[in-house]
């Protein structure tokens, strides 16, 4: 399952060694990293990136999933930190986009106190307890959360929220009469228009899910390839779940995208 890891110490020091410890456990196949970051808060609150690791050519695509994070519990000063680590594109990802819900942002800025570090890291794990033992031995805090879930649920509200908009104003359309008619014929031409923009990003934001999920097939197939008997075995399994469970979402969310269209067309 894919999630956002931050992983926050007392000192730098700890803190490299849990990113070594992550790259370990990645190099035994118990977890997949496909990006993390060490990260540190001043005195004054502003952070700054202290160590990337960058897996291979997927990185820029998970990269941007620890700089938004980055962006979300620094603001501008996080932003900067992010841009210059060479994880963040400038445009800062919604909660949506990150795949987190406002409570898990409140809850790593507020363990992150000034003078603390932290590794965020983007993996796909199956166990817990492995990551958590390594973590909590080296003086760490585990926090962790799933990420499709809420990206999905969010989706979903939003085109529910488009179609009840627009069914209300045909409705409403049908029975008027006279200028209140024209005046609702102008509105509903401006939502057919912002639902066609919504329709727009909401097929960007699937491509960007879909070309996510790819990469990360890519990133376990890679991990297999290196692994052992067992090891190798369990992977492929893991790669054979992965890849069902990704068409499946990314058709779901499609048929969404779909649902917009036909809303307007009505």
């Amino acid at each position: 399952m894919n999630k956002i890891i931050v992983t926050i110490f007392n000192n730098e020091k700890n803190a490299y060694e849990g990113l070594k410890a992550l790259q370990g456990l990645d190099g035994e196949g118990s977890l997949t990293l496909h990006a993390a970051v060490v990260i540190a808060k001043d005195a004054e609150g502003r952070i700054s990136v202290k160590q990337t690791d960058d897996p291979g050519p997927a990185g820029t695509i998970f990269g941007l999933t620890t700089g938004a994070l980055i962006g979300l519990l620094g603001g501008p000063a996080g932003v900067a930190a992010g841009a210059a680590a060479g994880v963040f594109t400038g445009s800062l990802f919604d909660l949506a986009a990150l795949g987190v819900g406002e409570d898990f942002l409140a809850e790593v800025s507020q363990n992150l106190a000034p003078g603390k570090v932290a590794v965020v890291a983007d993996v796909d794990e199956e166990w817990v307890t492995t990551l958590d033992t390594r973590m909590e031995a080296l003086g760490g805090i585990v926090f962790r959360r799933a990420r499709g879930e809420f990206i999905d649920a969010k989706i979903e509200q939003e085109v529910a929220a488009d179609e009840a908009e627009f069914a209300e104003l045909q409705a409403e359309y049908k029975q008027a009469v006279g200028d209140a008619k024209a005046k609702l014929k102008a509105k509903i031409d401006a939502a057919e228009k912002r639902l066609d923009v919504r329709r727009i990003l909401l097929t960007e934001k699937i491509n960007a899910i879909a070309q996510g999920g790819e990469a990360r097939i890519q990133a376990l197939q890679e991990q297999a390839a290196k692994a052992k008997r067992e090891m190798k075995s369990r992977l492929n399994k893991r790669i054979a779940q992965e890849r069902i469970a990704h068409k499946a979402r990314v058709q779901k969310l499609r048929r969404a995208a779909q649902l917009i269209k036909e809303a307007a067309a009505i």
